[in-house]
């Protein structure tokens, strides 16, 4: 643990992670000096390459006002620049977990203004006030249960889907090594292709994911993830031929 807060916290890739460095540094301060050799010739073996991150520094003070928010259980009133609405606004929000997840971080309540749990990012986080009014967080809330089968982060309304990708030889093995979701199910087929089983709450998440692998993926079912994708490319397309030439 300490070898890994050495990569993480003191190279960014986990915002906000410098102060688990620098208490791993004391720990390790504190211990014999043949094993204190022993760990940095371990941590010296050891290299992390994490996903790049979002530039959120100067969030920092925001991200420390919500931990505390959290611990103390205040609600705190944000105005927040929000990428599905479009526009700056305004809610009070009963925090109830930070997140971390992939990129940078989050924090998860009930939103006033939205009337239901919603995920915020703290880069996008404009103006944050802690309030004197108190909560208490909800006995059944949990992070998984909020979440679902969300591909990543934002699970959507209604029922899941049932989905199935076939991936082409180039990158059917490559798929099958990572798991990507807790459903998935693959089946390796005879032509080296391979089929991508999993069930999610909404298909926005996943259908970026899908087009990532370009043709060497195609979404058989269901009819609704289909069409999403096949639209994507078409748009897509649009950009490189004229309007004419594309096929409806």
């Amino acid at each position: 643990m300490i070898a890994l807060a050495h990569e993480i916290g003191g190279s960014g890739q986990l915002p906000f992670f410098h102060a688990a460095r620098d208490a791993a540094l004391k720990l390790e301060a504190s211990l014999p000096s043949r094993v204190r050799d022993q760990l940095r010739a371990n941590t010296r073996a050891i290299s992390i390459k994490a996903s790049p991150v979002s530039r959120i520094e100067e969030a920092k003070r925001y991200y420390e006002q919500l931990v505390d928010a959290i611990s103390s259980r205040h609600a705190v009133r944000l105005e927040y620049q929000s990428l599905s609405e479009d526009e700056l606004i305004s809610t009070k929000l009963r925090p109830f977990r930070m997140l971390f997840n992939r990129r940078s971080w989050y924090v998860i309540g009930r939103s006033s203004l939205h009337r239901q749990n919603r995920t915020f990012h703290v880069g996008r986080i404009r103006k944050l006030e802690t309030l004197d009014e108190k909560f208490r967080i909800p006995r059944g809330f949990s992070i998984e249960r909020y979440l679902r089968n969300a591909w990543n982060l934002v699970p959507e309304k209604g029922a899941d889907y049932n989905v199935t990708v076939r991936f082409q030889p180039l990158v059917a093995r490559n798929v099958a090594e990572v798991t990507w979701h807790s459903t998935q199910r693959t089946e390796m087929n005879p032509n080296g292709t391979l089929d991508f089983h999993a069930t999610v709450s909404g298909l926005g998440e996943i259908s970026w994911w899908i087009l990532g692998y370009g043709d060497q993926a195609q979404v058989l079912k269901p009819p609704e993830l289909r069409e999403r994708v096949a639209q994507h490319a078409r748009n897509m397309l649009k950009q490189y031929v004229p309007l004419t030439d594309i096929p409806e």
